[in-house]
């Protein structure tokens, strides 16, 4: 092989390597880096002059407010669209409700009864009655007119009963040693206040002690006590029970401490309007007016005004 080709060859083979370099450069950007960097050796420090940094400053603080306003609108975008949602997915199921109950009502005209009744038959006798008692009971209390301190005692009273629940359990033992029966011998299902106090005929086992004839006079004299007991002030309540009247005590001391009739934005001094619109009006001409009416209106108070 002469010179000639053997040159040829090798300056094919170093263009080929050449090419590679840059394709290889290319798609690592390394290429990009080394021309930047050698951009900034050959520029000298201080290249930028003060208006081209202010115009460089001004665009970024311009993509940087564009881009708040993006986010921001994008929030306000996403939180509507959950409220809309939220909004038509009650609306449809009240549209929903509304055509069930049209179309029962369409239903028992076609076949000719009557729409309540057959409503009615849906409930029990014990759920009827418990309703009848519910609404008498919102009825006598829907009258929030101040009569009497009896009236409204009794009401308190009332409304207080509810919230007691009655431990059974406790007086099915009293119960049982003034029957004179033996512990266990009443039953109660649950212990709740709405259950039912049952007796028991087959009895406990016969280890457990019947109370004695005294300790069963006893008892029945403390549990069915007349106008002609004796007995005064024997009770001794459980740490339970006062812990509760406690609650209860200091619950409508805090009740009554945060009542109060006075507004929350009255000012202390003389009340010199009839409604929320007046006081608002008054606070307004006062606020541009007082330090001109100041003096003369102490003069009228302290009655030396001519």
């Amino acid at each position: 092989m002469s010179n000639n080709d053997s040159n040829g060859v090798s300056s094919v083979v170093h263009d080929v390597a050449e090419a590679a370099d840059q394709f290889v450069d290319k798609v690592t950007g390394v290429e990009a880096v080394e021309v930047e960097a050698e951009g900034e050796t050959s520029q000298p420090e201080g290249k930028m002059s003060m208006e081209e940094r202010k115009v460089r400053m001004d665009q970024l603080r311009k993509k940087m407010r564009s881009s708040a306003q993006a986010n921001r609108a994008s929030v306000i975008e996403e939180v509507t669209k959950a409220k809309v949602s939220a909004r038509e997915t009650a609306r449809l199921e009240r549209q929903r409700k509304l055509a069930e109950v049209l179309r029962s009502k369409a239903d028992a005209e076609e076949r000719g009864e009557d729409v309540e009744r057959a409503k009615n038959w849906e409930y029990t006798v014990e759920e009827n009655d418990e309703w009848e008692k519910k609404l008498a009971r919102k009825a006598r209390r829907a009258d929030f007119e101040f009569h009497d301190d009896a009236h409204a005692a009794r009401k308190r009273y009332k409304k207080d009963l509810d919230h007691i629940k009655p431990d059974l359990a406790a007086y099915n033992r009293q119960k049982e040693i003034a029957m004179g029966l033996a512990p266990g011998t009443l039953t109660n299902a649950g212990g709740s206040s709405s259950a039912i106090t049952s007796f028991n005929p087959n009895g406990p086992s016969s280890s457990q002690l019947v109370p004695t004839a005294q300790q069963q006079q006893l008892a029945a004299q403390s549990l069915y006590r007349d106008a002609n007991t004796l007995l005064y002030a024997d009770n001794k309540p459980s740490e339970d029970a006062i812990d509760r009247v406690m609650a209860k005590m200091n619950k409508d001391i805090d009740k009554k401490s945060k009542f109060s009739r006075k507004r929350a934005n009255e000012d202390d001094g003389d009340i010199t309007y009839i409604n929320e619109q007046n006081r608002v009006f008054n606070k307004k001409i006062a606020r541009y007016y007082d330090k001109y009416t100041a003096e003369i209106r102490a003069s009228f108070e302290r009655g030396t005004a001519l």
